[in-house]
């Protein structure tokens, strides 16, 4: 199903399947359906919790496929995917739409809320997958782990759904007429923070193979993105402010600097195998991209004399806010009533 899914999203219209909806959505039902069967195996002492052999396809590990003979692995592989799905899902909700004419035609309000709810949900199935389920694992197992399963990885993408969510919520600010700037710079910050500390989870890993590498080269790119668009606006809050005309272009220049390093970043990002297309701007990104030069060369500043390096490290700090989107709560399903049947009847015996 997974396979059938990824073609579609480049083709003008979707086709139906057994269910009514995309392949996407019966892929989820599937999951969805699996899982109580599945808690049957690592409740109540079943003996064929460590009996039967599991195998996943890796995506960010040089190890092509790993197989391991404890159901929680199965558990942790299946909130992997849920997670990963809905991030799909909220993608698919943002694409451009190809029968209508320009691409801020798509990303309806509704569409953009329902975006950010998905992202909360994926990240709520990450958080408790680190919290709860890789603690089941036996230490030797964990350090098995393939590293798509693994902690720093899983963190950075529950870190990365927040992350995207907080973007979503500050493009809709910047077309709100009723959001004030302060508004928009907390959104801005929270969203600095978000990606930094996704990038802090991944950096050190092994992630050499083309999707692995891939990965780490996004969360650097929206981290440095972020930046720049709050340096911009904490920079035109200082303008308004008591602060000296001298630190609040410092702030504005190292958004000019940070945009610059976005741009270059984006570019290592899409060239990267397997290679992507960059889409056009839109949301904070085009907020982005459009008034920092604009604004930027309006101001006499005049920093030719200092390095790249020297510009950011003179900028003034960012605010420092508490960070207002947290993962969804979520818990494991009940195990399917199947299991009591089956232990009646004998026939599959606990230890």
């Amino acid at each position: 199903m997974a396979g059938q899914e990824a073609p579609m999203t480049t083709k003008p219209r979707r086709t139906a399947t057994q269910h009514g909806g995309s392949t996407l959505t019966d892929l989820q039902q599937a999951l969805e359906d699996y899982l109580p069967v599945l808690l049957g195996l690592v409740e109540n002492g079943n003996w064929l919790k460590h009996n039967l052999r599991f195998c996943w396809i890796n995506q960010e590990d040089d190890v092509e496929e790993t197989t391991m003979s404890d159901s929680w692995y199965e558990v942790l592989s299946v909130l992997h995917l849920m997670a990963v799905l809905l991030l799909s899902q909220a993608n698919l909700l943002l694409l451009p739409n190809k029968f209508t004419s320009g691409y801020q035609s798509t990303a309806l309000e509704d569409c953009k809320r329902a975006s950010i709810d998905i992202f909360l949900k994926a990240a709520g199935y990450l958080d408790f997958a680190v919290q709860k389920v890789l603690p089941q694992l036996p230490l030797e197992l964990r350090n098995d782990l393939p590293l798509d399963l693994s902690e720093g990885v899983l963190k950075a993408l529950c870190l990365q759904a927040l992350g995207q969510g907080v973007e979503i919520q500050l493009g809709m600010a910047i077309d709100s007429i009723k959001a004030t700037l302060a508004v928009k710079r907390r959104l801005a910050c929270e969203m600095v923070k978000y990606w930094h500390q996704a990038e802090e989870y991944i950096k050190d890993l092994p992630l050499a193979n083309g999707w692995g590498e891939k990965h780490k080269l996004f969360i650097q790119w929206k981290h440095i993105e972020a930046k720049a668009i709050a340096y911009y606006l904490h920079g035109l809050i200082l303008e308004e402010g008591n602060t000296s005309a001298g630190i609040a272009a410092a702030a504005l220049q190292a958004a000019e600097e940070y945009l610059k390093e976005s741009k270059m970043a984006c570019d290592s990002f899409h060239v990267t195998l397997p290679s992507s297309r960059n889409p056009p701007p839109w949301g904070a990104s085009k907020y982005l991209a459009e008034r920092i030069p604009k604004d930027i060369s309006s101001k006499t500043i005049n920093w030719d004399s200092q390095k790249h390096e020297m510009i950011k490290q003179v900028a003034p700090a960012l605010p420092d806010f508490v960070l207002s989107l947290k993962p969804d709560e979520y818990q494991l399903p009940s195990t399917d009533p199947s299991w009591n049947d089956l232990q009646v009847q004998n026939v599959v015996p606990t230890k």
